[in-house]
C-alpha cells in the first residue's frame, strides 16, 4: 500500500482556553480529492494552516509529503501550493507581476519561470488580462489567479481554503473543472468548503463539527452509514406546490423523524409504517398534486444527521470508513545501516535544490519596487514630507530671542532719556512697540500681553545723571515665558552694565590716574577677555537644529515605512501566504527592508542638499564618512520599524508604537534640550535611545569636522543599538502566524 500524501494523527491547536481542533485523524492519497467540510469556525482553516506549517499543533502530529508539519515545515512549503480563503495575492500588482513574483519566490530560474507562467496561464485561462491589475479582477478571476499563483512551482498538493466562496455558479464550475483537470494529472488537492454539491465531486470527504472531526469517507460510504438511515426507517422526496409552506406540517406528523427543504421539494426521513400516502393525507392534499420517490441520502442529510448527532453528545462509530493508519517500517537501530528519509516516496519529482538562507530576497525586492511604484503616496512620504519637515521646522524653531515687544513709560522726556531708549532699541533684542503717557495704560500693555517688557523711565533721570548721583530705571518683565524672559532680563542687565562703564570710563579721560589704559593711552578696564566662537560665530539655531532635524526626520519615515508596510501586509494575508512559501526569514525581512533602506538614502541625501543650500549649513568634515554612518543609523531605524511590525497586529497598533518610539527621541536625544542638563536617571536612560548617538555624529562632522577617532563612541553607541534592534527584531518574526 503506498504511503499516504497527509496523515493527521491526534491533531489539536488550542488558543488560550478555546480549543479550535480537537484530536483529529485522517489520511488523505495521493491524486485524490479530498474536501473537509464544516460551518464556519468549526476548525478547516486551522486545519489548513497546521498542515502549511504556518500554525504550530498543540498536541498531536500531522505529515505532508512524508514530512513532519511541526518540524520540517520549510521541507513541506517546498512542494505545495496554498490558496488562502481570501484573495491574498497582491492587489497592486498585475497578474503578471503576481504570478512572476511567486515564480521567483520558488526559486524559478528564468527558463524554467517562462515555461510555468505560459502552462498555467494555458491552464487557467488568464492570459488576456495578464497587464490588468490584480486588484480589479471580477471574483472568478480573482480566484483563477490565486489557482495559477499556487500552481507556479507545479506542488504536489494544493491547498485550498474555500476556494469558492464568494464566487457566481458559472465561475465555481469553471474552477472545479480545473480542480479535475489537475487531479487527473496526479496533484493532490485538499479542499475545504461548506457547499454539499462541492462535497458531492470530492473523491473522499471529512466532516468538523465544533473543532471534532465526525466522520472521514468516500461519500458513497457515508451515505451508507447506518445512522444516516437507520433500521426501520426510509428516505423520500416529497415534490409539492409551495413546498416551505407544508413544512411544519410534516414535522408535526408522528413518525416523520426529520422534513427538510432541499431546493423545491423536501426530503423527508421517517418509519417504514409512515408511507407516502399517509403524509400526503396528514398535508390535505390531492394525490395529484403531490409526487413522492423512494430516495437515498445526500451528503446534506448526511451532515445534518451528524451534526445533530453531535448536539446531542451522541459518537457515532464508523471503524468500516474511516481508513486506518499505515504501520511505519521497522527501522534499524544499527547506526551503520544508513536511515531513508521519511519523504522518499515522494521524491519522484524532485521541484528544487534546497533553497539558501536568503531564498526569496530578490523575488521581494523587486515586488517591494513594484508596490513603491505604484504607490505615489509611499513616494511623497518618503522624499516630499521630509523635506517640507526640514524646511517648516529649520525656519520655525530658532533660539535667538529677539524683537521682544516692549512698552515705554517716559516720565523724563529730556536727551539722557531717549538715549536710553536708543540704547534698548539699538540691542535688537527689544522692540518699543509703544510708548505710553499714563500708568494705566503702562499696566495695561503688560497685562494685556501687547508688550512682553515694560520700562519706566523716572522724572529726575536726566537731573541725577547730570549730578552724578545713582539713577534707577525700572524694567517689568512678563515671566510666563521663561526663554523670553531670560533673554530680556541678561539683556536689560548687560545695557545697564554697558550704559554704566561708558559713563565711568568718559569721567576717568579727565582724571590724572585711571585703573588702566589701552595700547592707545585711551582709559580701559584692568582686565580684558577675549572670546571667539568657534563653528557657529553667528549663532544662528539652523547650525544647530537643522542637522538634528536630519537625523530625526530620517527615523520618523524610515520607522513608519518599514512598519506600515509589513503590517498592511499581515492585514490583508499577503503575508500568510508568503509564509506558507519556501521564502526563508532573512530572505523575506531583507527583501521588504532592502528597497526602503536605497528610498532612506536616497532622503537622507536630498535632507542634506536642503540642508547645505538652502539653510547655508556647511558640511565641515569627511562627507564620505558621514554618509557611511547615515547607512548604519538607517539599519538602525529600519530595525525599529520591523520590531513595531512584529508587536503589531494592525495598522493602528503599529502607529501608537511608533509614536511611542518617536516622542522620546525628540525629547530626550538632544535634539531639543541638552542632556548633560537632565536629571541623572533620564541622562542614563538617553543613551538608549539610538538617535543619540547619530545626533552627536551629525553635529559633530557637520559642525565640527571631527573624524572617525573623534566620533568613535557615537558609533559604537549606534553599531551596538543597530546590532541589538535587529536581532531583537529577527527573533520576534516568525513565519508562522502563532
Amino acid at each position: 500500500m503506498t504511503q499516504p500524501v497527509i496523515e493527521v494523527d491526534g491533531l489539536t491547536r488550542r488558543f488560550g482556553t478555546f480549543t479550535a481542533v480537537r484530536d483529529v485523524r485522517f489520511q488523505v492519497e495521493r491524486g485524490s480529492i479530498f474536501g473537509l467540510l464544516g460551518p464556519n469556525g468549526s476548525g478547516k482553516s486551522t486545519i489548513i494552516r497546521m498542515l502549511c506549517g504556518v500554525l504550530s499543533p498543540s498536541d498531536g502530529r500531522a505529515s505532508v509529503l512524508g514530512f513532519d508539519a511541526a518540524t520540517e515545515a520549510e521541507q513541506i512549503k517546498r512542494r505545495i501550493g496554498y490558496m488562502s480563503q481570501k484573495f491574498s495575492l497582491y492587489t497592486d500588482l498585475s497578474v503578471r507581476e503576481n504570478l512572476h513574483f511567486y515564480g521567483r519566490i520558488y526559486g524559478l530560474d528564468p527558463i524554467r519561470l517562462q515555461r510555468r507562467f505560459d502552462d498555467v496561464v494555458e491552464l487557467t485561462g488568464i492570459g488576456d488580462r495578464l497587464d490588468q491589475l490584480a486588484g480589479t479582477l471580477s471574483g472568478g478571476w480573482k480566484q483563477r489567479l490565486a489557482l495559477a499563483g499556487s500552481l507556479i512551482h507545479e506542488p504536489d498538493v494544493i491547498f485550498l481554503d474555500e476556494p469558492t466562496a464568494g464566487i457566481d455558479p458559472v465561475a465555481r464550475r469553471q474552477l472545479w473543472d480545473l480542480l479535475f483537470e489537475l487531479s487527473g494529472k496526479g496533484v493532490t488537492l485538499f479542499v475545504t468548503t461548506h457547499y454539499m454539491d462541492e462535497a458531492e465531486r470530492c473523491t473522499d470527504v471529512g466532516y468538523i463539527y465544533n473543532s471534532r472531526l465526525l466522520v472521514c469517507g468516500k461519500p458513497d460510504e457515508l451515505k451508507q452509514l447506518p445512522d444516516v438511515t437507520p433500521t426501520g426507517t426510509q428516505r423520500w422526496e416529497l415534490e409539492v406546490n409551495h413546498p416551505a409552506t407544508h413544512l411544519q406540517q410534516l414535522r408535526s406528523l408522528e413518525g416523520v423523524r426529520d422534513a427538510t427543504l432541499f431546493g423545491q421539494t423536501i426530503h423527508v426521513l421517517s418509519d417504514d409504517a409512515t408511507s407516502p400516502p399517509t403524509m400526503i393525507d396528514h398535508l390535505g392534499l390531492p394525490p395529484s398534486e403531490v409526487e413522492a420517490r423512494s430516495i437515498t441520502p445526500s451528503l446534506e442529510d448526511v451532515f445534518v444527521t451528524l451534526s445533530r448527532a453531535a448536539e446531542r453528545g451522541e459518537i457515532i462509530e464508523q471503524p468500516a470508513v474511516s481508513p486506518e493508519p499505515v504501520p511505519a517500517e521497522p527501522v534499524a537501530d544499527d547506526d551503520s545501516v544508513p536511515k531513508a528519509s521519511p519523504a522518499k516516496a515522494f521524491d519522484e519529482r524532485p521541484l528544487q535544490k534546497k533553497r539558501g538562507t536568503f531564498a526569496g530576497f530578490a523575488a521581494v525586492f523587486l515586488k517591494e519596487f513594484s508596490h513603491i511604484r505604484r504607490e505615489p503616496a509611499t513616494l511623497f512620504f518618503a522624499f516630499v514630507v521630509p523635506v517640507m519637515q526640514t524646511i517648516v521646522f529649520g525656519i520655525a524653531i530658532n533660539t535667538e530671542i529677539e524683537d521682544i515687544p516692549t512698552v515705554v513709560f517716559d516720565l523724563d522726556g529730556r536727551s539722557h532719556a531717549r538715549e536710553l531708549k536708543d540704547a534698548f532699541r539699538n540691542t535688537n533684542t527689544f522692540t518699543i512697540v509703544e510708548r505710553v503717557l499714563n500708568e494705566e495704560a503702562f499696566d495695561r500693555a503688560l497685562t494685556s500681553g501687547r508688550a512682553k517688557v515694560g520700562v519706566r523711565i523716572p522724572a529726575d533721570y536726566s537731573d541725577r545723571l547730570l549730578a552724578g548721583q545713582q539713577t534707577q530705571v525700572q524694567v517689568l518683565i512678563d515671566g510666563s515665558d521663561s526663554q523670553v524672559a531670560t533673554t530680556a532680563l541678561n539683556t536689560a542687565n548687560l545695557l545697564a552694565m554697558n550704559l554704566s562703564i561708558g559713563r565711568a570710563k568718559a569721567l576717568a579721560d579727565t582724571m590724572p590716574v585711571v585703573p588702566a589704559r589701552d595700547e592707545t593711552g585711551a582709559t580701559a578696564l584692568p582686565i580684558q577677555i577675549r572670546t571667539r566662537l568657534l563653528y557657529n560665530p553667528n549663532l544662528e539655531s539652523s547650525h544647530f537644529f537643522v542637522p538634528g532635524l536630519v537625523g530625526i526626520i530620517l527615523q520618523l519615515v524610515t520607522l513608519f515605512l518599514t512598519a506600515f508596510a509589513i503590517v498592511r501586509e499581515r492585514e490583508l494575508g499577503t503575508l500568510e501566504q508568503l509564509f506558507v512559501t519556501p521564502v526563508s526569514r532573512a530572505g523575506l525581512l531583507l527583501g521588504k527592508l532592502a528597497p526602503y533602506a536605497l528610498l532612506a538614502f536616497g532622503e537622507t541625501l536630498i535632507v542634506m542638499n536642503v540642508m547645505v543650500f538652502l539653510f547655508d549649513v556647511p558640511i565641515r568634515g569627511d562627507i564620505g564618512l558621514l554618509l557611511m554612518l547615515s547607512f548604519l543609523f538607517l539599519l538602525c531605524a529600519l530595525g525599529l520599524g520591523l520590531f513595531v511590525s512584529t508587536i503589531s497586529k494592525t495598522q493602528l497598533q503599529a502607529f501608537q508604537f511608533a509614536f511611542i518610539i518617536m516622542l522620546p527621541s525628540v525629547l530626550l536625544s538632544g535634539f531639543m534640550f541638552p542632556r548633560s542638563q537632565m536629571p541623572g536617571p533620564i541622562y542614563i536612560a538617553t543613551f538608549a535611545i539610538p538617535v543619540t548617538y547619530y545626533l552627536e555624529i551629525l553635529r559633530a562632522i557637520v559642525l565640527r569636522g571631527a573624524d572617525l577617532i573623534d566620533v568613535l563612541p557615537s558609533v559604537l553607541g549606534l553599531g551596538i543599538s543597530t546590532v541589538l534592534i535587529l536581532a531583537l527584531s529577527l527573533m520576534r518574526f516568525r513565519k508562522q502566524l502563532a
